[in-house]
């Protein structure tokens, strides 16, 4: 039989085979034996053991179309990144280090902010100016109030689409309406600190129906920015390509030089001042080795 694994802990593997179930499986040991690692979203061969009790083996992994390391997981279409309209308030610095973490790693996304019913007319309107023109699709949803839900059902069809964002921003409780048998923990918000407390513990990828999954990860606080070279940083910023060659300087950075395209658009509205800042931040983070 042919599945996907939808959740691995302490060396047992959970397959999902459509119209069969799911299987509990242990891998081969010839996994460990190549260090192969099995990862949810991966689509594995399995020998079923016990058809009753659904138990059975991995005996081999399909290539993998990708593999993210943060959260880490196999085969997504598609990254829905949920944040907090308010309460907490968006960490834009966040957002877009997980934007270009996507960027690199070739994977759609799509921006969600959730508690829009906290909001009231204004303060809605502020935030759709902020990152309306970064070309990425944004959802604005309330899982109080069920708006923008079936929006997400229909983005959703047919893809296996990673759950992510940061701890209290209403990822499991959107996972609970879309699939209400999923029956996930849900935290809430540190007063003091106006963080959300953790309850994903581990990734774990959900059958809504036919080929459609979910993936619920675990909530993040920080992305390290280590892994990206200071002078391509610009090729994971989507708006910034449509001016690419059209600098005075030949790899230009959009920071410091004259006649800089990007920074013309800046000035003109074209590019998010948020996210431009973003960008000059986590530049000079890499070229100072510093962490955030």
């Amino acid at each position: 039989m042919q599945g996907k694994i939808v959740k691995g802990i302490a060396g047992f593997y959970y397959v999902h085979v459509v119209e069969h179930g799911t299987y509990e499986c242990k891998a081969k040991g010839s996994f460990r034996n190549q260090k192969i690692k099995p990862l949810v979203g991966d689509n594995a061969e399995i020998d079923v053991l016990d058809e009753k009790e659904k138990l059975g083996n991995i005996t081999r992994l399909f290539p993998r179309k990708n593999e993210l390391i943060r959260p880490s997981v196999a085969n997504i279409d598609q990254a829905l990144i949920v944040f907090a309209a308010m309460n907490p308030e968006p960490n834009f610095n966040l957002l877009d280090r997980f934007l270009i973490t996507m960027e690199k790693q070739q994977v759609d996304t799509i921006i969600c902010f959730n508690k829009t019913d906290l909001m009231c007319e204004e303060q809605l309107i502020q935030l759709k100016k902020s990152y309306t023109i970064c070309r990425y699709p944004i959802l604005y949803i309330s899982n109080e109030t069920g708006e923008g839900i079936e929006k997400i059902r229909e983005l959703l069809q047919g893809k296996t689409t990673a759950l992510a964002g940061p701890s209290g921003v209403g990822k499991s409780s959107l996972l609970n309406l879309l699939k209400p048998d999923a029956n996930m923990e849900t935290g809430s918000i540190s007063e003091k600190i106006k963080r959300g407390k953790h309850t994903t513990r581990h990734s774990e990828l959900f059958h809504l129906e036919g080929g459609t999954y979910i993936m619920d990860t675990p909530g993040f606080t920080s992305l390290y920015v280590n892994d990206f070279d200071k002078n391509e940083l610009k090729d994971y910023f989507v708006e910034f390509r449509e001016h690419e060659g059209t600098c005075r300087f030949t790899g230009c950075v959009h920071i410091n030089e004259p006649d800089c395209k990007v920074k013309e658009a800046l000035a003109d509205g074209k590019i998010s001042k948020i996210r431009y800042d973003n960008y000059v931040d986590l530049y000079n983070e890499i070229k100072e080795g510093r962490r955030r």
